[in-house]
């Protein structure tokens, strides 16, 4: 009988992790401070049926963040991530749902090696772009979830503010928790996205423009803009996200946002289409990039 994610929790120091061992949960075995000296600090889960398996894991990294989870019925595991690290206020929160675009995760997982995570992407991995060891210095350390069946990024959206947060969660949007004009100033801006299980759904391309130019030529060539400057209406640059929908191919099955720039040649090595352009061109301190998987 197949077997779903049904709960999720974190351990913070010896005396969470017997508490969950005593009701039952199975423990990751990537500490998610790794190499910012703060706790060891663990997930653990529990597998369950399908009528209670999570659909939806989310990351917040500042109190804005975690107003519209809430507000949406999300579960907040109040334990912070980041702890003894000196980094972010990192919460993971989760959601359990039976919508048209909700699909039930049958597993989960920790990378704390960056340059071999990508090829996670080739076994029906899916990424939270969001790094659990933000502004504490450390490994890269990412979490993964694993679907019940392939999924297809179906929308694709994107906010400068806050306001707009509850509807999106509620009508079944992911956040890419990592904000698009990290070290930018100004508003933060995050990209969010929809599943769908029917192929004839999907996406089949995103590009980014960065120019007038680039904009009139994907105009032209049919594609649909997503209209929140992705760089911060304070940077000084435009910069947006494009996309097609529709076709008997390319149908694109997840994407990331890649902070970690020196990863760029081994997400490509892993068959994953990073578009070359940063889109966090108005910080001196961060590049962006988005990643496509097809």
């Amino acid at each position: 009988m197949a077997t779903y994610i049904s709960q999720v929790d974190v351990s913070l120091n010896k005396t969470h992790e017997q508490h969950l061992l005593a009701r039952g949960f199975k423990k990751l075995p990537n500490d998610l401070n790794k190499g910012a000296c703060g706790n060891e600090i663990y997930i653990w889960y529990k597998e369950g049926q399908r009528g209670a398996a999570i659909t939806r894991l989310q990351v917040s990294h500042n109190p804005d963040m975690a107003t519209g989870l809430a507000s949406a019925g999300y579960t907040q595991i109040a334990k912070d991530l980041n702890a003894g690290a000196g980094g972010d206020y990192i919460y993971l929160w989760y959601h359990r749902g039976s919508g048209e675009y909700d699909t039930p995760i049958v597993d989960i997982d920790v990378t704390t090696d960056a340059k071999n995570e990508a090829a996670k992407f080739r076994f029906g991995w899916e990424r939270l772009s969001c790094d659990l060891n933000r502004n504490a210095g450390g490994s890269w350390v990412h979490f993964w979830v694993k679907r019940a069946e392939q999924t297809y990024i179906c929308d694709i959206t994107a906010t400068d503010s806050y306001g707009s947060d509850t509807d999106l969660f509620q009508g079944g949007y992911i956040r890419v928790d990592e904000n698009t004009n990290r070290g930018a100033g100004g508003s933060e801006d995050f990209i969010w996205y929809r599943q769908t299980t029917d192929p004839k759904q999907a996406l089949t391309d995103l590009q980014v423009s960065t120019s007038e130019a680039e904009v009139f030529a994907f105009q032209q060539q049919g594609y649909t803009c997503v209209s929140v400057n992705l760089s911060g209406e304070g940077s000084g640059q435009l910069v947006y996200v494009w996309y097609k929908k529709g076709g008997p191919s390319n149908h694109i099955k997840a994407f990331a946002v890649l902070v970690n720039s020196a990863l760029i040649p081994a997400y490509t090595k892993a068959g994953l289409t990073v578009i070359d352009k940063d889109i966090d061109a108005g910080s001196h301190n961060f590049s962006e990039y988005l990643c496509v998987y097809q």
